[in-house]
This record gives C-alpha cells, structure tokens and sequence, in this order.
C-alpha cells in the first residue's frame, strides 16, 4: 500500500514570536517530497513529483500567499493562545 500525510508545525524560542517560522510537510510512503517554509518564502521539492508541484505551486500567487499568512493566521495565534493559557501559568 501507499501511504499519504501532510504535517505542519510552528517554531518559535522567542517570548514575543518574532522569530516564528511556519513549516508545511507533504509526505509520500514517510519521504517529505514537498515543503513549504515560511523562511524561505516559497515551496521546495524533493524529488520529481514534489519539484513539478513546487513549480506549479510557486507561480500561483493564490496558494503562496495562503501558505505565507500561516505564519500569522495559525501559528502566532496559537503561540500567543498558549503562551496566555499554559506558559506564562508555570
């Protein structure tokens, strides 16, 4: 069988999240073989399939632009959510 998933995931070490950066994983049989990073700005491929998607991926200002506003959409709202609920509790 053939196995799918996609992961996403924030990273931040400052108090005030200014250094958060937004990862998106597109994963095929445990292999990532497309990422988007907000550092980056853009999607990279890593084999094949995951560099025709980030061509394709890249040149739709739609998607780029979905996938940059996560920084601010999910992932400082969620940092700031559990900074206010769980770390600044400790």
């Amino acid at each position: 069988g053939y196995f799918y998933s996609r992961w996403n995931k924030c990273i931040h070490s400052s108090h005030d999240h200014s250094d958060i950066v937004f990862i998106d994983n597109y994963i095929f049989n445990k292999d990532v073989f497309i990422q988007f990073n907000s550092t980056v700005g853009e999607f990279v491929g890593y084999t094949e399939l995951g560099v025709f998607n980030a061509r394709k991926w890249n040149s739709d200002s739609g998607i780029l632009q979905s996938e940059r506003a996560e920084v601010e959409r999910y992932c400082k709202h969620n940092a700031e959510a559990y900074q206010t609920v769980v770390a600044d509790k400790s």
